[in-house]
């Protein structure tokens, strides 16, 4: 087992500074909440260890929307970063094989080969709308695959599929007898109806989802995983417990109290979504150097430069970091071509979107010059 870097990661505005920033367009989630406007009361909250499932209650909620779970089939993780890593290490075994959606995030791929496994990729192509093709999905299974991996709606692309699709997925996979791992971290920011929850409708089915993407709360580190298969959660909870034990008791009290007011709190991110979301189609329909396939649900997309635009991609991209102080998430974040880039638009403040947006013409127009 080895593990390397993910230029997601290394080159995150985190890493890099945020005070090198002023228009941060590289983000995948909402606007990050301030503890103050949660209005959490911790009390006389007991340091101590927590139940290594997750709190109880905050288990209780989130079973709520998966139809025949109960709590004892839900597994808090820190984030759903931790959920993935703890499905690969418990499911795979060198030289095993994974089919991931590409693109999709890094550590979707980089963990299992890690681990030894071969990846191949399941194409979501530009050209075919970024749609799921079943078809090379069946052809690509093999006796030794494990795990299909999905994630919708989609990061990078914000695509989705019909819930038909994911029937049919949830088929090819218990044919095959192996497992699907379904990334849902971005299911509340469905723009339509949302999809059911995977794990809902297969015991060979994972659901995974988090707190970080779609409330705002990355720095709490609350995510899950959800399964029928209650010999599986087991098998999973034995990983995590080798990993952290539990999860931090201050972030579920946060956790809980947030999902106690979810519709509340939901409505008025939806909101802000959406206006956002305004934003960036009246941009993009002003757009000669760029061309995209409109989101269906998340804070992200991910334009393609036209072949016809000639420009030096690395002028491009200093231009727009130095000169405009303005970040997208190149494509090489997802072992893509950077004439590829990343826009997430429901992270930063309006006025600064607009701003950011009309950074990525100028510096197109720069780097002509």
């Amino acid at each position: 087992m080895w593990f390397k870097r993910m230029l997601i990661e290394k080159e995150s505005p985190e890493e890099y500074g945020y005070e090198k920033i002023k228009y941060n367009l590289t983000e995948s989630s909402v606007t990050d909440c301030n503890l103050d406007e949660l209005n959490v009361n911790l009390g006389n909250l007991s340091i101590a260890y927590g139940n290594h499932s997750g709190e109880p209650e905050l288990r209780e909620l989130i079973a709520q929307e998966y139809d025949g779970l109960s709590a004892d089939q839900v597994l808090i993780t820190s984030g759903a970063a931790a959920a993935l890593f703890i499905v690969a290490v418990s499911l795979l075994k060198p030289g095993d094989h994974i089919i991931v959606a590409h693109p999709n995030y890094a550590s979707n791929i980089e963990v299992p080969r890690s681990l030894g496994c071969k990846v191949d990729f399941l194409n979501l192509r530009f050209e075919e709308n970024f749609k799921l093709n079943l078809d090379e999905l069946e052809d690509l299974i093999t006796p030794e695959t494990k795990i299909v991996s999905l994630t919708y709606p989609n990061n990078p692309t914000g695509t989705m599929i019909s819930a038909e699709t994911l029937e049919r997925v949830i088929e090819i996979v218990e044919s095959h007898n192996c497992h699907l791992l379904f990334d849902e971290t971005y299911r509340e920011m469905t723009f339509g109806h949302k999809l059911p929850t995977a794990a809902s409708l297969s015991p060979k089915a994972i659901s995974v989802e988090s707190l970080s993407k779609s409330y705002g709360l990355p720095g709490i580190r609350i995510g899950w995983l959800a399964t029928k298969d209650k010999s599986l959660k087991e098998l999973l909870l034995a990983a995590k417990e080798q990993i952290s034990i539990c999860n931090s008791i201050v972030d579920e009290k946060i956790a809980l109290s947030v999902l106690k007011r979810k519709d509340k709190f939901m409505n008025n991110i939806k909101q802000n979504i959406q206006a956002k979301f305004k934003i960036i189609t009246a941009w993009m329909d002003t757009q000669r150097d760029l061309k995209w396939i409109q989101p269906e649900g998340g804070v992200v997309c991910f334009p393609k430069i036209k072949s016809d635009i000639n420009i030096n991609l690395n002028d491009f991209y200093q231009i727009l970091n130095e000169k405009y102080k303005t970040f997208v998430g190149p494509g090489r974040w997802f072992e893509m071509d950077d004439k590829y880039f990343r826009i997430g638009y429901g992270w930063p403040l309006e006025e600064n979107l607009e701003i950011g947006l009309k950074n990525i013409t100028r510096a197109f127009q720069d780097t002509k010059q």
